[in-house]
């Protein structure tokens, strides 16, 4: 679905001078005079004024209380709703009749996000789920995106869409499909009647659980797996033990309960922490960095930079070399 022509048109009418607004005060682009010329500028050169208001959301006050463009009320009150925006990565997961879904990459919420003028099947191709990163924006009871999305060229395999299976059945149980910012929690009425709490098991219960777990799971992976999965196991065991849930699950709830151990130590897909060393170099997430104010993959890039981003840290070694 797209925004109406005249929609599309005041949203970039005001975002576009909001851009040029947030331009000229942290001079990014030099010689920028009014809206149009900013709209002219390359993706690159907005994608930097863009990531400097997130920075510098102060600005966005700024702007509404100087009007240097004399915008009514309400076009101010919408700007003004663009201080709820929700910035991020995210999966762009179905196309729907009223809206395409994205998931939000680390959070258990499905957004509903309404194209602009063009169908985010042209933008992005019809084959999703889709990895990518953009700026989401209320706009007249509905959720846009800020016009640009960046789209990151991964290939997801049956076991990853499977995972965003779940997680958009769970965002949906939670939260519905989300069509409207800030999120608002759902209606009283519609929530399902609270569960009894049970109480916590004891420290000593919990130990003891813990043991029986980990010899379990040690044992299946010597004879299934190997000593990566076990330590990874073991990690995560002893992670929701210090939380001490109930360990008690049926095997017709083991899938939910796996989503519901997701959830509660906020595991995501392409999570670093819950990556198996060996298969590092294959996740994405380990190798993206931004470099003035682009997100590139490291690995194709040239070795000083590779070098200079694994002495601060931040991908696992530098791109062949292993440590």
């Amino acid at each position: 679905m797209l925004l109406g022509r005249d929609e599309a048109e005041l949203f970039f009418k005001l975002h576009s001078s909001l851009m040029c607004f947030v331009n000229e005060r942290l001079e990014i682009v030099p010689g920028i005079r009014n809206p149009s010329e900013f709209r002219s500028l390359s993706a690159d050169s907005r994608l930097k004024a863009r990531n400097a208001l997130l920075d510098n959301m102060n600005l966005l006050d700024m702007f509404v209380d100087l009007n240097p463009f004399e915008f009514s009320g309400e076009e101010l009150n919408i700007v003004l709703s663009w201080k709820h925006q929700v910035a991020g990565k995210f999966f762009v997961f179905r196309n729907l009749k009223k809206y395409t879904v994205f998931l939000a990459e680390k959070a258990p919420v499905a957004y509903g996000v309404v194209a602009l003028t063009e169908p985010f099947e042209d933008l992005i191709g019809s084959d999703i789920p889709v990895w990518a990163e953009t700026v989401l924006l209320p706009f007249k009871d509905q959720i846009i995106y800020d016009g640009l999305l960046c789209r990151y060229n991964v290939f997801f395999g049956g076991g990853i869409r499977r995972r965003l299976q779940e997680s958009y059945i769970g965002a949906k149980e939670r939260l519905g499909i989300v069509t409207a910012l800030p999120v608002q929690p759902p209606n009283i009425a519609n929530r399902r009647p609270v569960k009894k709490v049970q109480p916590k098991p004891s420290k000593d219960a919990v130990q003891k659980a813990l043991k029986g777990i980990v010899g379990m799971t040690d044992g299946f992976c010597r004879e299934r797996l190997n000593e990566e999965y076990a330590v990874l196991c073991r990690k995560l065991a002893e992670k929701l033990s210090r939380k001490r849930p109930s360990f008690g699950v049926s095997n017709s709830a083991s899938q939910a309960k796996s989503m519901t151990i997701r959830t509660m130590l906020h595991v995501h897909e392409f999570d670093l922490e819950w990556t198996l060393p060996s298969r590092m170099d294959g996740n994405p997430l380990a190798w993206m960095v931004e470099v003035n104010g682009l997100v590139i993959d490291v690995r194709h890039a040239p070795r000083s930079i590779q070098e200079i981003a694994h002495q601060r840290g931040l991908i696992p070694h530098i791109p062949g070399i292993q440590e």
